[in-house]
Formats: C-alpha cells, sequence, structure tokens
C-alpha cells in the first residue's frame, strides 16, 4: 500500500520539488515528470548505502550524475567534470556501486472493457552493465515503493541486461522488451523538423497516381508508405511502419523537411477534417503534432528552390580504362563516380592499414579532453598510446569488413555511347532547351523518350569490347553480376539522390550486361532525377553515369547502418543499423520492416528497437556481430568524413553465409 505525501510534504510549486524517501503515488509521479519520446518519465536514484531513494524533479535536474555529485556527495560540478568517466564508471559499472540511476516511464494498456490501464516501466541507462542480482535488487526495492495498484515491469535497457534477466523468472521480475512496449506505437519521428503546408491524405497507390502531377513544394504528403519517386514537398507522413533508413527518409533528411509514422492520421483526418486542409505540422523525438491553421498562411518559396548544388566538371579523357575498384581511390570520383571512387577508398584503407581512423574519438567532447580511452575499452586495448591504438583500430576494422570487389566503368564509355547516336543527341539537345525554358509539360515526355532510347541503342563496339573484356572470368562461368550505378551528381552536400538511379541485380551473360548498363545509363534521364538535379541547379551537361560490375554475393543478412541516431543527430555515441534477411535494397525499398538496433560506441552495448516483419530478434551471437560492425562503422568515419569526423556515414553491408561482412556502399549520410 502507498503512503502519499501529505499537502504539507509536497515542495514548493516553484522550487524544486525533488522528494527523497516518499513512496510514489500516480499524482506525485505526474507533478514531477517530465515527457520523453511522448510518455511522462521519472528520474530515481537509489541510495544502497542509506537504504532509501530520491525522485527527483525532472525540470531542475536533467541528469542522474549532476545531482547524485551536488547533492549526494558534495561535489561541485568543476570536481565532477574533472573525474567524469570514473565518476561515470562508479555508478554505471562498478559491481558494488553505491547507487542504482533508473528512469520510470508512465504508459497505458487497454482493457477488454476498452478503459486504460497505466502501468510503469523501469530501465536504467543504455550504458549500464548491472548483472541480475542487481537488476532483482533494483526492481525489488522500486515495487515495494510503487502504488501497488500500478503494475511495474523492468525493461532492459541493453543485450547484456537482457542475457543476465535470462535466467530471472518472469514471475519474480515481471519484465517488457524494448521492441515489444514500443513496436506498436502511435506516433514515432523519423526525421525532426517543421513545416506549414496542405495535407494530402492518399489511402491507395492509386488515389497518390492520380494526383501525384499536381503535388507541389507546399504540400504535406500522407499515405501508408510513400513511393520512392516521391517529388520534393513540405513534409512527409507515413501512416504505416517504415524505419527511418528508407530512401524516403533519406531525402527527407536531405531535403530538411518532417517525417513521421502518424498511425492514427485516419482518426485525425475524420475528427479535424483534415485532408486538404493547412496545417502546422511539429516532428521532434518526444512528440509528432498536426495543428489546424485557420486560414492558409502566407508561403514563400523556399530556400530550395534559389539553391545551386556545385559539381565538379566530370573528366572524360580518352585513357581513362575500366579499372578495379581496388586501383580506385576517392579523388577518382570525377572520372568513375561517387559510389565507386569511395569502394575504392575503402579498398586501401583495408589493404594498406595506414589511414588514422582514430580521429572521431580524437576529439574533444567537454568535458573530457577526448573519448581515446573509451575507443580502448572497445578495442581490448585499455593502457594503450594513440600510436597503438590506430593499430588497433586497424587491425579491427580490416578483420571485421571486407570491400567488394569488381570493376568500375568510367564516364568516358558513357559519353562514348551518347555521342554515337544522333538520335540520343537530339533528345538531349531538346531536353536541355525544355529546361532552360522551363517548359515543364514537356520534360517528363521528353526524359521518357530519351530513355527508352538509351536502353534500345545499340552500344558502340568499342565500348562493348572495355565491358567484355573487364569480366572475361564472370561471363565465361555463367555467373550472376550486380550492375551498380555511380554517378558524380550524388552524395553531395545538399543533394543526397538517394534511390533515383537504378542498379541491376540479375544480370548473367553478355546480353543482360549491356542492358543492364543501359538502364542504369537510363536512369540518369529519369524524369523524376532530371527534376530532382534541375531544381537544385545541376547542369545535364555536366551530369554522367559511371557503372559498377561485381559478381553477385549470396548474402544470409543485408542492411545499412548509419553511424548517428536519425531521431536524435546531436547523440554522438549511436550508431542505428537495420537488416532483414537477403539484400539490403530490402531495407531501403519498404518491402520489409527490418530488425532496427541502436550500439554505443562509446560506453558499449546495444539494445533492439524493432525486430521488424519477422516478428523474433536476432540470436545473440549475430547481435554481437552487428555491433563489431557498429564499430567499423565508426572507426571507417574518421576517415571518409576527414572534413568534420562527426559528419555521419551511410554504409550497405551483407553478410555472408560464413558470417562476414562485406560493405557494398559507403557514402555521406544526408543531414
Amino acid at each position: 500500500m502507498t503512503v502519499t505525501l501529505e499537502r504539507a510534504d509536497l515542495p514548493e510549486a516553484g522550487g524544486d520539488r525533488t522528494v527523497v524517501g516518499a513512496n510514489l503515488s500516480l499524482p506525485l509521479f505526474r507533478t514531477l515528470s517530465g515527457v520523453l519520446a511522448g510518455h511522462p518519465y521519472l528520474k530515481v536514484v537509489v541510495d544502497r548505502a542509506e537504504g532509501t531513494w530520491h525522485l527527483l524533479d525532472t525540470r531542475v535536474h536533467p541528469f542522474h550524475v549532476n545531482y547524485i555529485a551536488t547533492r549526494v556527495l558534495g561535489m561541485t560540478l568543476d570536481e565532477l567534470d574533472a573525474e567524469l568517466d570514473a565518476f561515470n564508471a562508479s555508478v554505471y559499472t562498478d559491481p558494488e556501486r553505491r547507487f542504482l540511476l533508473g528512469v520510470l516511464s508512465l504508459h497505458t494498456d487497454q482493457a477488454e472493457d476498452g478503459s486504460e490501464c497505466p502501468f510503469l516501466v523501469l530501465e536504467t541507462t543504455e550504458a549500464d552493465t548491472m548483472p541480475g542480482p542487481l537488476l532483482e535488487e533494483f526492481h525489488h526495492f522500486v515495487r515495494s515503493r510503487v502504488d501497488g495498484r500500478l503494475p511495474l515491469l523492468l525493461k532492459p535497457a541493453n543485450h547484456g541486461q537482457e542475457l543476465e534477466l535470462a535466467s530471472i523468472s518472469e514471475a519474480h521480475v515481471p519484465r517488457i522488451l524494448s521492441h515489444t512496449l514500443f513496436g506498436n506505437r502511435t506516433r514515432t519521428c523519423l526525421n525532426p523538423g517543421e513545416a506549414e503546408g496542405r495535407l494530402r491524405h492518399f489511402r491507395t497507390p492509386a488515389e497518390y497516381e492520380a494526383a501525384a502531377a499536381e503535388l507541389g513544394w507546399a504540400d504535406i504528403v500522407a499515405m501508408p508508405r510513400l513511393p520512392d519517386d516521391v517529388p520534393r514537398v513540405a513534409g512527409f507522413i507515413n501512416t504505416a511502419p517504415i524505419t527511418p533508413l528508407s530512401h524516403t527518409n533519406v531525402l527527407a533528411s536531405g531535403w530538411g523537411i518532417p517525417n513521421a509514422i502518424v498511425r492514427d492520421l485516419d482518426a485525425l483526418v475524420r475528427r479535424d477534417g483534415l485532408d486538404g486542409a493547412w496545417v502546422r505540422y511539429r516532428v521532434s523525438e518526444d512528440s509528432v503534432t498536426l495543428e489546424p491553421l485557420a486560414a492558409p498562411p502566407e508561403l514563400n518559396k523556399p530556400a530550395w528552390h534559389q539553391q545551386r548544388i556545385r559539381i565538379e566538371t566530370p573528366l572524360l579523357e580518352e585513357e581513362a580504362p575500366v579499372l578495379a575498384l581496388h586501383r580506385l581511390r576517392r579523388t577518382d570520383r570525377d572520372t568513375y563516380g561517387t559510389k565507386a571512387a569511395n569502394l575504392g577508398e575503402l579498398h586501401h584503407v583495408l589493404d594498406s592499414r595506414t589511414a588514422d581512423l582514430t580521429e572521431f574519438y580524437a576529439r574533444p567532447r567537454p568535458p573530457r579532453r577526448d573519448l581515446l580511452g573509451h575507443l580502448g575499452a572497445r578495442l581490448g586495448e585499455h593502457e594503450a598510446s594513440r600510436e597503438e591504438l590506430r593499430a588497433a583500430a586497424a587491425r579491427c576494422v580490416a578483420e571485421t569488413v571486407r570491400a567488394p570487389e569488381g570493376v568500375a566503368l568510367p564516364f568516358r564509355l558513357h559519353h562514348l555511347f551518347l555521342t554515337s547516336s544522333p538520335a540520343l543527341q537530339q533528345g538531349i539537345g531538346k531536353l536541355k532547351m525544355a529546361l532552360e525554358l522551363e517548359a515543364f509539360d514537356v520534360v517528363d515526355p521528353l526524359c521518357l523518350n530519351l530513355q527508352h532510347l538509351v536502353r534500345t541503342t545499340p552500344m558502340p563496339e568499342e565500348v562493348t569490347r572495355a565491358i567484355t573484356a573487364s569480366v572475361p572470368a564472370l561471363l565465361a562461368g555463367g555467373h550472376r553480376m550486380v550492375v551498380r550505378s555511380s554517378s558524380n551528381a550524388e552524395d553531395l552536400p545538399g543533394f543526397s539522390a538517394a534511390g533515383i538511379y537504378d542498379s541491376v541485380t540479375t544480370v548473367r551473360g553478355e546480353d543482360q550486361l549491356m542492358d543492364a548498363v543501359r538502364q542504369v545509363w537510363a536512369s540518369l534521364l529519369s524524369p523524376r532525377s532530371v527534376r530532382l538535379r534541375h531544381q537544385v541547379g545541376i547542369c545535364l551537361d555536366d551530369t554522367y553515369m559511371g557503372v559498377i560490375v561485381q559478381e553477385y554475393l549470396p548474402a544470409s543478412l543485408g542492411g545499412v547502418l548509419v553511424t548517428c541516431n536519425p531521431t536524435r543527430r546531436e547523440d554522438f555515441r549511436t550508431v542505428y543499423v537495420n537488416c532483414t534477411p537477403g539484400s539490403p535494397e530490402r531495407v531501403v525499398d519498404g518491402t520489409v520492416l527490418p530488425h532496427q538496433y541502436l550500439y554505443n560506441t562509446v560506453e558499449g552495448g546495444g539494445r533492439t528497437l524493432d525486430v521488424g516483419t519477422s516478428g523474433q530478434d536476432l540470436p545473440p551471437r549475430t547481435r554481437d556481430a552487428l555491433a563489431r560492425l557498429a564499430l567499423t562503422g565508426r572507426l571507417l568515419q574518421s576517415h571518409f568524413s576527414a572534413d568534420d569526423p562527426d559528419d555521419a556515414l551511410d554504409i550497405e553491408w551483407l553478410m555472408t553465409d560464413e558470417g562476414a561482412f562485406r560493405l557494398v556502399q559507403i557514402r555521406p549520410y544526408a543531414r
């Protein structure tokens, strides 16, 4: 039974409402709590030495450690900052720790009669290594001091805690996993932002297709799953679950527009008459809202209408040969395209082991001078020098991943093909004139006609010889090949081009190879890719397509990782990993909902966010391998984001049946 506080015991409304030693009722919880990810929450500190607990006023005390240091131990913040890592170790990893730190969050379930049933969830921080007995003690301590009418479930904060709890009866410690608790969340942030615009709600693809041509920059498009060819608009809303790493959300991120999952949109539209209405749409990590506007706002054309993306002049030298990927470097992007050049650079990093992969951890992270000590812990090199850490980081990456083998076709071959056909040259001239005159009513038909010409125009003999001579073993053996795009008009600051160019993954023999190369070249002239490039000032004359040809490699698991938390970019610790059986393309094209994980690459540990379409989590050994892959992605970030080591990477990868990782694409993550 809960002992509630008398009115005289409650703190002053304007001051610090923190309570020590009292039992927790629902009214007191609401008095002290804040809101996180849409749910009320309260920070708690159990003092094992004193046999009591502290219920923190979230508004006044956002950090557990600051409260313990200053209010319980009498330290100054400067003293805490000077010993922050050691202090964190004493409260998060010391098996004999005095304090147990956690968060209580309030949730509701629905009873059979339709009424709401509140319950509390207790969890530690993600980096906490609390073992099973301590988790059990923590739960029992809190359980004995919380209103007995409120169910209390323990949520493991990381995979390590899940394993620790496996031997403890759920009857003794009731629990809930993160993906179970949040898997059916009504509203989920995908890309933070705010927009005012006209809500266009499409319930089926057919409804969308009927209206797609009239969509403009002031529209907010809502439908179960947005198509990859959605135009640039003011905001996206998905009414069905999708990953933050989908092509459409990468576009939202690159365009800086809000995007969220809003499962109850149908109800909101019916209740407030929002379809076709002007709304203010806000998306943050903690909330997603749609606010009807009394009148259409005064909207000015967005800044991207004046945006001009700089693109390097493509190099079309006659001597540029077809090259094996391992012979390329990042500086070859103006001859072979960004994707091919980055894969060549990856080969260099893995083979030479001369790159410094520690720069991300060497940066100052106030109040810390750097994170090199944390890197040493992750690599098992606790007392290593900077030089030793560099060597250990290079070994870790080289032992964890490999770069794909294959060849890169230069822009020169694309240029030779285009100039071999007067019909193609005439069609390109007409398209350039239409773009200059902004005659957009004829741009799409001209693009479609050009694409047809590209796919059907015979390949010049010189081009055919260059391509077939580069992959004789694959052609002679009848091997399945993958043909990927590698343009100079992608992965640019302000223009990611995610999903707008084609790749072909089912290629066998010379005829199919030639067809696939032409299809990749044709994707450079799709109506959507032409419109998007024109909107940001990328000239058609400067745009060329390189091609990557690789042997198809079967995968037991494929996915994408980004070296940040897509919904909370300021969180520099975490790497976000998505995966699903088979090809990584299944993650980004939205055909399945992938497994989703967050891995902490500073203090260590990982947690499952969603088990996706499969309904089951991956085995612990596979999750441990993904943790190593996440660390590898973070280390590669130091090299590929050399201008700013905090710029995130987007990496596509696959795991072979033998459990080896292959990276098939590496590029900047749109920000």
